[in-house]
């Protein structure tokens, strides 16, 4: 069986479908602001990760001691 253009049919039909979320880069940020950012955030994840390691193990630690 040939496909013809069956697959350039679903690409636009799943493209309609996401509402055309696709890999938009275009956020007005230039390469420097958004490393600067990036830097910004992997900080802020890296920082709260270690304070929730710092606080885990003062309180015993254990997989299933988490209180939320």
């Amino acid at each position: 069986m040939a496909r013809g253009n069956q697959r350039e049919k679903d690409r636009e039909r799943a493209q309609a479908r996401n509402g055309n979320k696709g890999k938009n880069k275009d956020d007005g940020l230039t390469p420097e602001q958004r490393r600067e950012r990036d830097a910004k955030a992997l900080q802020e994840k890296t920082a709260k990760k270690a304070a929730q390691a710092a606080g885990g193990e003062s309180s015993g630690g254990g997989k299933g001691n988490t209180k939320k």
